[in-house]
């Protein structure tokens, strides 16, 4: 491995697997691999760990066919050349999603039946840990998107316990901007498979993106001050939970409400 990478990248995803504790000895992990640019580079990542760290675990990709005919062939020639396991998943999610149910809006529903695909071809396969491919950009955006969309302020966990499932989820590249994975992927020719989801492109997470962009041109190091007010709440400072008005007080401000 390369000395430059180690500043560019590798010592943040060591930091971010340390601080969280997110890969013991004896794991079995299923990487969910999309064919993106970041779970191609989580991918990646977690073939330089093993090789470069202490840590000794198994890891195996999984990928979800969604049944809309997307050319695997480059993910699959990639884990071939690199001695990865690779187990495809079939479903129906794509038709279920745009076919039966016709969703408007249908990201939600398709990040469920994905997420629950996922876990459970994890479990068939023996994996006690799933690892998935978000950066800091996307912590940044779902703390963007909560506020905007759902008035909660809240983001995505580095680590997550799943007791239903007896499955951790982690998130090793959670220290790693989104320019950094672009790069990464670009550096290594890591396979990319094209999306033919139709809502690609158009969704409310794109906005979040250009947003996110924007605040970055006027505050350079914004994502890094979001990331450590993450880790540093002050909860003295935030408001204590709003208790449900008395009937009579809901009342009263109706009729005032009325009244103006």
């Amino acid at each position: 491995m390369k000395k430059a990478y180690n500043k560019w990248f590798f010592t943040k995803v060591k930091r971010a697997i340390r601080d969280y504790n997110m890969i013991q000895a004896g794991d079995r992990i299923a990487v969910g691999v999309s064919g993106g640019k970041d779970s191609s580079t989580l991918l990646y990542i977690l073939s330089l760990l093993r090789k470069h760290s202490h840590l000794k675990f198994d890891f195996q990709a999984v990928t979800l066919d969604l049944g809309q005919g997307a050319d695997l062939s480059p993910l699959v020639d990639y884990c071939r050349q690199h001695d990865i396991p690779l187990h495809i998943e079939p479903t129906k999610i794509g038709h279920i999603v745009f076919n039966v149910r016709q969703e408007t809006n249908p990201c939600s529903l398709c990040a469920n039946l994905r997420r629950g695909a996922l876990h459970q071809a994890a479990r068939k396969l023996g994996c006690n840990k799933v690892a998935l491919g978000h950066h800091l950009d996307d912590a940044i955006e779902t703390l963007l998107m909560n506020i905007i969309f759902t008035g909660k302020l809240g983001t995505f966990s580095p680590w997550v316990y799943l007791d239903r499932m007896d499955l951790t989820l982690i998130r090793p590249m959670i220290y790693l901007p989104q320019e950094t994975v672009v790069s990464l992927a670009r550096k290594e020719k890591l396979p990319i498979i094209h999306n033919p989801c139709p809502a690609n492109g158009h969704t409310q997470r794109q906005k979040m993106q250009e947003l996110v962009n924007q605040l970055a041109k006027d505050y350079p190091d914004i994502r890094q001050k979001i990331l450590t007010s993450l880790q540093n709440v002050d909860f003295n400072n935030l408001w204590k939970q709003r208790r449900p008005l008395p009937q009579a007080d809901t009342d009263s401000m109706k009729q005032i409400h009325n009244e103006n």
